[in-house]
């Protein structure tokens, strides 16, 4: 072939070469859609699992609303306790003096109250 001279495709094969290069576009194309998808897919997963609102944040609200469950026996338990408590105190005079005489040291006539060291003032002493 000489120097100024281009090579030239035939006009016949023009419309199969297009066709090829949008199959391969196609192909790119749909590769590239599910690899996307597929992207999105994962994002959405771990989004599930550990995001804001996911399962673990899930299964952790579950544990604290469980132990602020057991908190709140406990208390209900202690309320009760108490409220007896007070029903003693305002009912009956004998649970009234031995409060009396556990918290405030009152004694009767004649009795007298013998106050002893304890180990920590002994201890420091030493």
């Amino acid at each position: 072939m000489p120097l100024g001279q281009k090579k030239t495709m035939p006009s016949s094969r023009l419309p199969a070469l297009a066709e090829a290069a949008r199959g391969h576009i196609y192909i790119w194309r749909r590769r590239g859609a599910t690899i996307a998808v597929g992207v999105l897919a994962l994002g959405m997963g771990y989004g599930v699992v550990f995001g804001h609102n996911g399962l673990t944040a899930f299964a952790k609200k579950r544990e604290e609303a469980k132990d602020l469950q057991q908190q709140m026996q406990v208390l209900k338990t202690e309320n009760e306790r108490l409220r007896g408590h007070v029903e003693r105190l305002q009912s009956d005079p004998s649970a009234i003096e031995h409060e009396a005489r556990a918290q405030l040291h009152y004694t009767r006539n004649g009795e007298v109250i013998y106050t002893l060291p304890t180990n920590t003032d002994a201890s420091a002493k030493h």
